[in-house]
């Protein structure tokens, strides 16, 4: 499954990634430096949190083209619930 994002989307996700991305510099820049424990692991838990939000913006897009694309898909030999047991599969990795 190709995903196709538009304008916005494709903006939200890429925000969100270079902010995890900044956040994980900040964590390593700190662990470098010798910082506070607490401060370390309240960056490090803002960067995973940046993370998740990108990965389920990537699978609710991922979600609605599926839908809107489930009869191509369907020629293409996979079925809805095939389809459905992979985006599943993606969502869980991410709990």
């Amino acid at each position: 499954m190709e995903l196709q994002f538009e304008g916005d989307e494709l903006k939200s996700v890429l925000n969100r990634l270079r902010r995890a991305q900044g956040q994980i510099s900040g964590v390593i820049k700190m662990i470098e430096e010798g910082r506070d424990c607490e401060d370390v692991v309240t960056q490090l838990a803002a960067a995973s949190r940046a993370l998740d939000r990108a990965g389920f913006a990537i699978i609710a897009t991922g979600l609605q083209q599926c839908l809107t694309d489930s009869e191509k898909n369907e020629r293409n030999g996979e079925t809805k619930e095939q389809m459905r047991a992979r985006l599943e599969k993606l969502f869980l990795s991410l709990a």
